[in-house]
């Protein structure tokens, strides 16, 4: 096993995202209906569906 760290150790930066939310691909239902899922939860205050939506958007099986 290895020794825990005795030493502190400086924070982890993790890198500002500043792009813009994913727009939906034209013509594909997935992406059409993550748009408005993600546009009601923005509507009712709810900014972790709209991060989700956004991850989904980005990830879409499709590869678009």
């Amino acid at each position: 096993m290895t020794e825990p760290t005795r030493y502190s150790t400086p924070p982890i930066e993790l890198p500002l995202r500043l792009d813009g939310e994913p727009d939906p691909v034209v013509g594909c239902a997935g992406c059409s209906e993550l748009a408005d899922v993600r546009s009601r939860a923005r509507a009712g205050g709810d900014m972790t569906t709209v991060s989700d939506c956004n991850v989904f958007m980005r990830r879409h099986p499709e590869g678009h």
